[in-house]
């Protein structure tokens, strides 16, 4: 058996052990684009000063991944309600698939996930300042394989590197997954879009209320 980290698997060999197929279909993966909640104008205010706090820290780099999920994350996951009841937040979880010819292992920790009783919810993957968020594709869907209801449920994940936020959606469909992502959010344009980075966070949290998902 081959045995690879989650940080250096190919998306090319994820596609093909774990019959992975990628679509560009917005219909897909309607939670970034429609019926989104209103925010109030103290979350407005609130996520830019999360984005005056990051851009001032980018003065001092390196700007790692640990600062990036304290200055920029955790607010934002505050805002959306992830840290109060019903919901439960795992760092760190370690993660293993393995592909059903038993040829490739590929293992890791995930930064954050977030539960709703033991039903998977959000997964998230946080990198530096200096990383393109294109490093970080292959592993936040590895994570989301290893999923323990991923041939049941729909999956979603996040990819940030603190300045720009990545939507990730994976559905079981027959025998094998369709990913999609929503478009790229950057805190660095003039119209703060960590607004719309935290409506779907909020979107997503209600997901599981609204439908009574149990573990």
């Amino acid at each position: 058996m081959q045995a690879q980290t989650a940080r250096t698997v190919a998306l090319s060999e994820l596609e093909e052990r774990f019959r992975l197929k990628f679509s560009d279909d917005l219909s897909i993966f309607p939670e970034w684009q429609s019926e989104l909640p209103e925010l109030s104008q103290e979350e407005k205010d609130r996520c830019d000063r999360i984005k005056t706090s990051y851009t001032y820290l980018l003065r001092y780099p390196p700007l790692l991944e640990n600062t990036v999920k304290l200055v920029v994350l955790s607010p934002l996951l505050d805002m959306a309600g992830f840290f109060l009841p019903p919901f439960r937040i795992q760092s760190e979880a370690s993660t293993e698939i393995t592909s059903e010819d038993g040829e490739l292992k590929v293992t890791g920790f995930l930064d954050v996930l977030v539960l709703f009783d033991r039903v998977w919810v959000l997964a998230i993957e946080s990198k530096q300042a200096a990383f393109s968020l294109e490093v970080g594709r292959a592993q936040l869907l590895s994570y989301l394989l290893s999923n323990p209801s991923v041939k049941e449920q729909a999956m979603y994940g996040l990819l940030t590197n603190g300045s720009n936020f990545v939507f990730v959606k994976l559905i079981p469909d027959g025998d094998r997954f369709i990913y999609t992502f929503s478009d790229e959010f950057s805190i660095r344009k003039h119209e703060n879009e960590l607004f719309r980075v935290l409506q779907v966070l909020k979107r997503l949290a209600a997901i599981p209320i609204s439908s009574g998902l149990e573990g």
